[in-house]
This record gives structure tokens, C-alpha cells and sequence, in this order.
């Protein structure tokens, strides 16, 4: 057999260009063909395995291999045409050739499954249709995330508004046993001043007259400094103080809010015992607490406000540590469990009636939240509810006092000798505080409103200048900015009745004082004295 097959690999047969009649153009033309055809064979698995090894992500890659095979297979035979022209070699040229089939065989085989594979990818027009869906996509979720936002603004503007209209719907409460006040407080003063002026003579009764017109003013200040904390935007500033202080303070306030058909059952606590917290704030969260428990008993019923001191694990939600609980009870007609859970949600009312802006209890929560407590609600219908805050103890708390006391008391100004320049549009309020400075010792110059007291401060010798805050046109901010800005080392001291702290904290700077009115003439002096360089 080997005998038999050599003749095909030793080049015994004759060439294939004999068969050509060796003519010229005929081996011209065969081997410029074979050439180029054998060459692009040649370029093409070049050309796929670089493309191959620039693109890694490519798919099916062991298919093209196979088909690079296949074609320097294919270019093998051409090349083997071209040597057969001259050399009978044909066994060479038949393995090339079964070479050539075994790869072509397997190429048509492993392609034919991937046909429908290659169907489902992908083409470059649906590929840039899902590109284009993608990106109206991204577009519509970045307008819906606007949306979104611009809601989410609208819904906090809702809620301060709301917060604000909850606020004066506590004040609705209070309107007719204030009023009732005012008008006790009103005739007190009316009468002890005309007391006065009926006997200018009875050195000792204008005495005991003039105590008791200032103790009415002073039942009167505390009433509105507690319906200012209603109406101001401000905000949240912890401190310390004693709860039995506020609670007392409180009390004719939570009473004259629940009406005549409520009992309001107050256990004072010891008076060392404190909490940290915004104490406006608090005051507001336990009237609403008791406006609620009111509303919870149509037909009158008991409120009880009870305050204890806990240790250790107070509440699940807080740390171990020292706090405050703080009871607000009703024997009303309670709430079912759902209710409950819901309590706290913003806009969600459970008023039999209907009424409220529901965030009476969303309000109660966010001040003890922002404290640092908690908030929890224990409620059986037909049997009552009571919440409990939680809230940090203060520990630097002395009994009579809010917050730790000062070492001493500071000494009384002496205003002796001072020049001061007093600016308010009220001449009531004008010539009292000009007389309370003159009476003390010091010499006055006054003006009705911003602009005359701009040109009043130019003179020489103004040692200090006293500016109402609300006043037309150049209010007292505009005006203490001006006089800051002209005689930088003069002190400022604004008097306000105003109540939004915002705008207040923003005059506020070193040489700048605030004073809230009413005063009594001793805190005027005071004020004064604190902006006034230290005597040496």
C-alpha cells in the first residue's frame, strides 16, 4: 500500500500544468488567482482575530475560530493549486483538501444552530429604538423626581401653614376666658390709677395704688407672652428649666382652654425636678394634649396631669438613662386601636366632631422628638386615653429658677450723666420710657419715627440709642443697621412686642440689646446697663 501511495507525494505524477498544455497565459491566469484568492483567505482569519482580541465582549467567539480554520484551509488548497502546476505532489494537495472539508464540514454544522441564536440579537435600528426609550424613560422619571420634589416643598409649605392654623385654632379656645382676663386686669389698673388721681394727696395709698395697677400689668404681660408663643414662627431652642415652675404658670391657661365642664387634676412635681427642652414649645404640646382630652369628654370629665421622674430603661425606643415622664389623662370616650396607631400622622383627626387640622398630635411628637424623647399613647375605647412624653432630665435645675443660677445678681445701671436718644412712634410709649430715663438721671432726646431719629443720632454726645422695632416705614431693624453702620461703637437697644424670634435674630449682634415690652422700669435700666462699657 505505501508502495502504491508514494508515487502521490513524491511528485512522480505529472504536473498539473501539463495538463495546461503548459501554455502561458493559462499558467498566468491560474496562479494569479490562486494567488489573490489564496491571499485574501489569508487576511481574513488576520482580520477576525483582531477584532476578536479588540472586542472581548463578542460573542460566539469559539464559532469564529472555527470559521478563521475553515478559510486558512480554504487558502491552503489555492496554494496547493499553484505548486501542482509544476509538481505532482497530488497526495499533498488531497490531505490540504480533506483538511479543508473536516473544517468546512464542521463549520456548516456549528453555524446552522446559531442561526436562529444570531436572529434574536439585537440590531443596530432596534438598538438605538431601546436607546431612545431608555433615555425618554430617564427623562420622564427625572420630571416625575421633580414632581416629586416641587410636591414635597408644597406639602412642607402646607404643613407650616396648617401647623400655624392649628395654632390659632388653640388660640379660638382661650378667646373668651382671655378676653374675660383682659378685662379684670383693665379694670384693676383703671381703677387703682384713678384712685390716684382721685387722691393725689394720700402719699401711702398711691403707693399701695401703683403696686397693684403693676401686679395687674404683670398677670397681663404673662397672658400675652403665653399667646405670643402661639402666634410666633420660631425655632426649636432646648434648655433647661423646672416642670413644676411651667406647669404652675401654665395652669390658669390649660383651665381657662378645657372650659367649666373640665376638672384639670395638676399633681406638682418637686420643684428641682427639670427637663431639656423648648419650653414654649412643651407648654403648647400639653395644651393640645388637653384640648384633645376636652374634645374626648363631650359631657365634661376629669383631665389629670401627672409628672414623675424615671431611671434606668425609661421607654424600649430610648437609651438607658435619667428622664421625665410627663402624663396627660382623660376619662373620655378613648380610641380603638387603629386610631391609635395613627394618632400621630400628620392631618389625621379623630375628633368626634370632625374638626381640627390633625396635627395636634403630630405637633406633640415633633417637639418631644426634636428633645430627644418619645411620645406613647395608652387608649381603651369607652375607657379613657393618656399619653406620656419622655423627656431628658435636667439636672442643673434649682428650685424657683430655670436653668442654673447665676452666682449674683448684677448691679443696677446707673444712668446718671448719659445722653440717650429714644425712637418710637407711640408717644405713650415714647414719653414713658423718655420720663423712666430722666427719672434715673439721665438726659433724653426723643423722635417719632425711623428717619427723625436717623438725623437726631448725628448729634454729638448721644451716648445711646433706645428704637422701637415695629414702627412705619424704616422699621427698627433698618434703623439699628443705619446707626450701626454711622457709629459703629454706639450701643443699640430695641424694644419689641414683636414675636417672630427669625427676624429678631437676625438684628442681633455685639452692641445690640433686645428688650421685650412690656418692662418694668428696672429692666429697662438693666438693659442698659449691659450695653453700656464696663465702669472702671
Amino acid at each position: 500500500m505505501g508502495g502504491l501511495l508514494r508515487p502521490f507525494f513524491d511528485g512522480s505524477y505529472a504536473p498539473h500544468g501539463y495538463c495546461l498544455l503548459w501554455e502561458p497565459a493559462l499558467i498566468r491566469t491560474h496562479v494569479i488567482a490562486d494567488g489573490l484568492i489564496a491571499a485574501a483567505y489569508f487576511s481574513i482569519p488576520l482580520a477576525l482575530l483582531t477584532l476578536m482580541r479588540k472586542r472581548e465582549d463578542i460573542r460566539y467567539g469559539w464559532m469564529i475560530v472555527l470559521f478563521a480554520t475553515f478559510i486558512l484551509a480554504c487558502g491552503a488548497t489555492h496554494v496547493m493549486s499553484i505548486w501542482t502546476l509544476w509538481h505532482g505532489n497530488y497526495g499533498v494537495e488531497a490531505v490540504v483538501k480533506v483538511i479543508t472539508a473536516i473544517a468546512s464540514v464542521a463549520t456548516a454544522i456549528m453555524l446552522w444552530p446559531l442561526i436562529p441564536k444570531a436572529v434574536a440579537l439585537p440590531s443596530t435600528a432596534s438598538l438605538a429604538a431601546a436607546n431612545t426609550e431608555l433615555a425618554d424613560a430617564i427623562a420622564s422619571r427625572d420630571a416625575a423626581i421633580s414632581e416629586m420634589r416641587a410636591q414635597m416643598q408644597q406639602r412642607e409649605h402646607a404643613e407650616r401653614a396648617l401647623l400655624q392654623a392649628q395654632k390659632l385654632e388653640a388660640l379660638g379656645q382661650l378667646t373668651g376666658g382671655i378676653a374675660h382676663d383682659f378685662n379684670n386686669l383693665l379694670q384693676a389698673i383703671t381703677g387703682n390709677l384713678e384712685l390716684i388721681d382721685i387722691q393725689p394727696e394720700n402719699s401711702s395709698g398711691i403707693v399701695r395704688w401703683s403696686r397693684n395697677a403693676r401686679q395687674a400689668v404683670e398677670r397681663g404681660k404673662k397672658l400675652t407672652g403665653q399667646l405670643l408663643a402661639f402666634s410666633r414662627v420660631q425655632k426649636l431652642e432646648t434648655a433647661s428649666f423646672g416642670v413644676a415652675r411651667m406647669l404652675e404658670e401654665a395652669r390658669d391657661l390649660f383651665g381657662k382652654s378645657v372650659g367649666p365642664q373640665i376638672k384639670v387634676d395638676m399633681e406638682m412635681p418637686d420643684e428641682d425636678l427639670g427637663v431639656v427642652a423648648d419650653r414654649g414649645q412643651l407648654e403648647l404640646a400639653l395644651l393640645n394634649l388637653t384640648i384633645n382630652a376636652r374634645d374626648a369628654m363631650p359631657d365634661g370629665g376629669t383631665i389629670s396631669i401627672r409628672t414623675s421622674a424615671v431611671s434606668g430603661t425609661a421607654h424600649p425606643d430610648l437609651v438607658p438613662g435619667d428622664y421625665v415622664m410627663i402624663a396627660v389623662s382623660d376619662d373620655g370616650v378613648g380610641m380603638s386601636r387603629e386610631v391609635a396607631a395613627r394618632a400621630f400622622e400628620p392631618f389625621f383627626s379623630a375628633r368626634l366632631n370632625g374638626g381640627g387640622t390633625g396635627l395636634g398630635l403630630s405637633m406633640v411628637f415633633g417637639v418631644v422628638s426634636q428633645a430627644g424623647g418619645v411620645v406613647e399613647i395608652d387608649s381603651v375605647e369607652g375607657a379613657g386615653t393618656t399619653v406620656r412624653l419622655f423627656l431628658r432630665r435636667a439636672l442643673d435645675v434649682t428650685p424657683g429658677h430655670d436653668g442654673p443660677v447665676p452666682d449674683e445678681a448684677e448691679p443696677e445701671a446707673v444712668l446718671t450723666g448719659l445722653n440717650i436718644l429714644v425712637i418710637d412712634d407711640d408717644p405713650d410709649v415714647l414719653n414713658t420710657v423718655a420720663a423712666t430715663l430722666e427719672a434715673r438721671g439721665a438726659a433724653t432726646l426723643t423722635a417719632t419715627d425711623g428717619r427723625t431719629g436717623l438725623v437726631a443720632a448725628e448729634e454729638d454726645g448721644i451716648d445711646l440709642i433706645v428704637v422701637d422695632f415695629a414702627m412705619p416705614g424704616q422699621d427698627g431693624a433698618d434703623v439699628a443697621a443705619r446707626l450701626r453702620n454711622a457709629h459703629p461703637g454706639r450701643p443699640v437697644l430695641i424694644m419689641t412686642g414683636f414675636s417672630e424670634s427669625a427676624k429678631l435674630d437676625a438684628v442681633i449682634e455685639p452692641g445690640v440689646g433686645l428688650l421685650r415690652k412690656p418692662f418694668s422700669s428696672e429692666e429697662l435700666v438693666r438693659a442698659i446697663g449691659e450695653l453700656l462699657p464696663a465702669k472702671g
